[in-house]
């Protein structure tokens, strides 16, 4: 929405932008990973079903196994897929076991054919049901994928794309994977360039904002609301959001529990405490952001 290594990811001004400083929309894969590897078993709607007490007592996960878990789900999702090629649920379960795979791919061609095969049964999902919001979402993040892969300006046609496809999915649930489309607009508004593609902060503000709005609890729609704010020089409004998140993190930390949500944890938490760093670290007479694009 794109890390996807736990480290932050480049976050280029629109002033000047070139391809490697975009780094083959790195930027892009890194933050919309969370979206894809946190939900492979649970939705923000049932991840109570499962016994709680056992998963919270679960040893954390290494990158080696969160890796091994993608790939296995990615197996058995696709042996599912392809015995059902008309379920819907077969389909979009596979696009989203997909960019998880992707994640762990060695190589850019690897990613890319991993990525292409969720990009596909995505679209033979939608041909017979165009009001799938999965199938939009998992859409638009395994297109995040494929452009990754792209060393060239190629990589700036996934961009509409995947605008069209988070918007769609918006328009039919925007509470979607803890408002996952407006999470993903938002950084896609905030990160892609202005002149050239359709970067726009009025945009990225307003979708991050509404991320929060919609799902107030889910730590990384408000993390990434403090790391744009303070790119912006909104520093008042980082420091608003961070005690906001500094508040709901140990509710979040007995909700979004278990192995399904290692990885997503090992990002949190690095990003907070960068986060803290430089807010503690600001001086108190805080510039007025601006608002325009």
């Amino acid at each position: 929405m794109l890390a996807i290594s736990n480290s932050p990811g480049i976050r280029p001004d629109a002033k000047m932008l070139s391809m490697g400083q975009i780094d083959g929309f790195r930027t892009f894969r890194r933050l919309f990973r969370l979206a894809g590897i946190a939900v492979s078993l649970w939705t923000c709607t049932n991840l109570f079903a499962a016994n709680t007490s056992q998963i919270m007592a679960s040893p954390p996960l290494s990158n080696a196994e969160i890796a091994a878990r993608a790939n296995r789900i990615y197996r058995e999702a696709n042996s599912r897929f392809q015995r059902e090629t008309n379920n819907a649920d077969a389909a979009w379960q596979f696009a989203r076991a997909c960019f998880d795979a992707a994640e762990s791919a060695t190589n850019n061609a690897g990613r890319a054919e991993i990525a292409e095969q969720g990009i596909i049964a995505c679209r033979q999902l939608l041909a017979r049901a165009t009001d799938s919001v999965p199938a939009h979402y998992y859409l638009g993040m395994n297109l995040g994928q494929l452009a990754d892969t792209k060393r060239n300006p190629s990589a700036f046609k996934f961009v509409k794309e995947m605008e069209r496809e988070f918007q769609a999915a918006r328009s039919l649930d925007e509470k979607f994977d803890c408002a996952g489309p407006d999470r993903n607009l938002g950084l896609l508004y905030w990160q892609a360039p202005i002149i050239i593609s359709v970067g726009s902060r009025s945009k990225a503000r307003q979708h991050l904002q509404r991320a929060v709005e919609l799902a107030p609890d889910y730590p990384e729609n408000r993390l990434n609301l403090i790391e744009a704010s303070l790119k912006w020089g909104d520093r008042n409004g980082a420091r608003r959001e961070l005690k906001a998140l500094e508040d709901l993190w140990p509710g979040a930390r007995r909700k979004f529990t278990g192995e399904t949500w290692a990885a997503s944890w090992m990002d949190w938490e690095p990003r907070l405490e960068n986060a803290k760093k430089k807010i503690g670290d600001a001086p108190e007479a805080i510039e007025t952001p601006r608002h325009g694009d």
